[in-house]
């Protein structure tokens, strides 16, 4: 019926989840929640932001591989969802120059 935005929604939903991965696995990287010296409500801020970095690689990892192990394609929402994030993303990136 809609086969032309099925495929264009599942191949958006695949190319923010490659971008959410990267920045995602970027910034963990540069996360150092357990660096010696941190007070203790710096530490539990870079607890969190590694926890969330950590999530979002995740989530963005599903919709890498999603076309493999989900036969049906993603919706709407997770489209939304995933895009949103790598606007943020691609926003912050511009941002920063």
């Amino acid at each position: 019926m809609f086969y032309p935005v099925i495929t264009l929604l599942s191949v958006l939903h695949w190319l923010c989840g490659l971008v959410v991965v990267a920045e995602a696995l970027n910034k963990l990287e540069r996360t150092a929640p357990c660096m010696p010296g941190l007070a203790p409500r710096t530490r539990l801020v870079a607890w969190l932001k590694a926890i969330a970095w950590a999530l979002l690689a995740l989530g963005g990892a599903g919709a890498l591989v999603a076309p493999w192990l989900r036969p049906t394609p993603p919706t709407l929402a997770d489209v939304c969802v995933i895009a949103g994030f790598t606007f943020l993303i691609i926003r912050t990136r511009f941002k920063e120059g």
